[in-house]
């Protein structure tokens, strides 16, 4: 069991920056990929980035490549997104979830447990 609880949301200007955390609990954290999703007003949740039980292997949306940072730290049970030069289009519920395996995947149904979510705002 991991229960996670995502923070850092809000609202920011086009071209800011904000960094997403995400605490788990459970002693299976450090075994697991561990994602981030993000789900917009009528729209489906999408993928945002992955990354591996070590932290070796990261994977990225097209659309977040190169602005968007994924990390984790297993000695403390978090797992971090670093958002730089945001779009509008970046506004939507950001969750954290831990998946099923240890290499990281961009498919949701491969993610056993979810958090909260936590809005992020970017205005123009």
């Amino acid at each position: 069991q991991v229960h996670l609880v995502e923070s850092g949301g809000g609202l920011v200007q086009a071209g800011g920056s904000l960094r997403l955390s995400c605490a788990a609990s459970g002693r299976t954290f450090s075994s697991v990929a561990m994602g981030w999703f993000r789900q917009a007003p009528g729209k489906d949740r999408d993928f945002v980035a992955a990354i591996s039980y070590s932290g070796g292997d990261t994977s990225y949306a097209d659309s977040v490549k190169g602005r968007f940072t994924i990390s984790r730290d297993n000695a403390k049970n978090m797992v971090n997104l670093q958002m730089n030069s945001l779009k509008p289009e970046d506004t939507a519920v950001y969750y954290c979830a831990a998946n099923k395996f240890a290499l990281q995947t961009i498919l949701s149904r491969d993610y056993i447990y979810w958090g909260q979510g936590t809005q992020v705002t970017v205005s123009s």
